[in-house]
C-alpha cells in the first residue's frame, strides 16, 4: 500500500511538472520572449530592415572619419582587412592635415540590395551591394559580421564590382541566401584555400584564375614595375585566412560560390648602388619608419570577391580593393 502510494505520488509529481513546463513555454511564446539557440537552429543572419541600419550607420561613421582624419570616428564599425586600410588611410591623411580633410566629399550609397544567408552559429554576417558615387561606375560590395546578438555589425569587406559582374545567389523560398562552408570542396578552390591558391599564383603564375586585371594583368604590372634601371622590387604575397580575415561566401545559382577573401603584401624597392630609391608620395612617408636611403619596404592589405566555380573552371576575381598600411626605409 505504502508503494502504491508512492508511485501514486511520484506519478502527480511527474504530471505537474510537465504542466508547468508547458504552461511556461505558453507564457513565452505568448509575450515573445522566446529563447531559440542560434549556434543550432539556421536563422537568417539579420532582416533586411537590420541590414539596411548597418549599412546606414557605417556610411555615417565613414563620413564622419574621412572629414575629421579620425580613425576613432569609424573604429567601431570596422573590422578585418577593411579596418586596417582604412585606419592606414585616415592616420596618413591626418599626418598631412590636422585640421581635417579639406576635399572632403561625402560618401553616398544608394539602390543598396542586401544578401542574408540563413545559417547556423556565429558569425553572422551578410552582403550589401550598392550605388557609389565615389570610385567611378562600380558597385560597392560590402560584407557586414558580427560575433553575437549584442554586437554591432562591422563591415569586414569593401571591394568594388563592374555593374552587372556579381552573380544570381541561389536563395530559399523567403529569399534567404546560403553560406558556404570554408571547407567545401563543390567549388573549384575551397574558400578557406583561396587566399593561398591566390598568393601563390601572383608569385608563380599558373592555370587556376582566369585572365583579368587583378591576375594577369597585376601580374605584368609587376614585371614591368621590375625592369627599370637602378632599381629593383621584390614581391612577397601572404595569405590571410583566420579570425577576423577569414574568408566568407555565398552559394550562387550554379552552385559555385561567390568568395570574399584577404591578403597581405609586401614590395622591396631597392636601389642600386649610387641611386636612391624614388622619393615616396606625401601619404607613404607618413607612414613610414626609419629613413628612405637605399630600400622602401611597402606592407599592404588588400581585399578580393572572386566567383568560385562549380568545377575545375578557373576563378574569376571580379574585384579587389588594396591599400598601403605601413612602410619602412632603410
Amino acid at each position: 500500500m505504502t508503494r502504491e502510494r508512492s508511485r501514486r505520488r511520484l506519478r502527480r509529481r511527474s504530471r505537474n511538472a510537465l504542466i508547468a513546463a508547458s504552461l511556461t513555454a505558453l507564457s513565452l511564446t505568448a509575450s515573445g520572449c522566446v529563447v531559440v539557440h542560434g549556434e543550432r537552429v539556421r536563422l537568417p543572419a539579420a532582416t533586411r530592415a537590420e541590414a539596411a541600419k548597418a549599412l546606414a550607420a557605417f556610411t555615417d561613421a565613414y563620413n564622419k572619419a574621412d572629414k575629421a582624419y579620425d580613425s576613432s570616428l569609424d573604429a567601431p564599425y570596422v573590422t578585418g582587412p577593411l579596418a586596417d586600410i582604412d585606419a592606414a588611410r585616415l592616420k596618413a591623411g591626418h599626418a598631412n592635415s590636422p585640421s581635417g580633410n579639406a576635399n572632403h566629399t561625402p560618401l553616398k550609397l544608394t539602390d543598396a540590395k542586401f544578401t542574408i544567408p540563413r545559417k547556423a552559429g556565429w558569425p553572422r554576417w551578410f552582403v550589401a551591394d550598392a550605388r557609389g558615387n565615389k570610385g567611378g561606375d562600380f558597385r560597392w560590395l560590402l560584407v557586414f559580421t558580427r560575433d553575437g546578438l549584442g554586437e554591432r555589425w562591422r563591415a569586414a569587406y569593401l571591394t568594388l564590382a563592374a555593374p552587372g559582374s556579381v552573380p544570381e545567389f541561389a536563395t530559399d523560398g523567403d529569399g534567404w541566401a546560403e553560406a558556404v562552408p570554408a571547407d567545401s570542396t563543390r567549388p573549384a578552390v575551397p574558400p578557406q584555400e583561396l587566399s593561398r591558391s591566390y598568393t601563390a599564383y601572383l608569385q608563380n603564375g599558373g592555370k587556376g584564375f582566369a585572365d583579368g586585371r587583378n591576375t594577369s594583368g597585376l601580374r605584368a604590372d609587376r614585371r614591368k614595375a621590375a625592369k627599370r634601371p637602378g632599381l629593383v622590387r621584390q614581391f612577397i604575397d601572404e595569405p590571410l585566412t583566420h579570425g577576423e580575415y577569414a574568408p566568407l561566401a555565398l552559394r550562387t545559382a550554379d552552385g559555385g560560390a561567390l568568395v570574399f577573401f584577404s591578403t597581405h603584401h609586401y614590395e622591396k624597392q631597392t636601389a642600386a648602388a649610387g641611386t636612391s630609391v624614388p622619393a615616396p608620395n606625401k601619404d607613404v612617408r607618413a607612414l613610414t619608419k626609419g629613413e628612405v636611403k637605399q630600400s622602401l619596404t611597402l606592407e599592404s592589405i588588400a581585399n578580393q570577391v572572386a566567383v568560385d566555380p562549380l568545377g575545375s573552371a578557373p576563378v574569376r576575381v571580379l574585384g579587389r580593393v588594396q591599400g598601403l598600411t605601413a612602410a619602412e626605409g632603410e
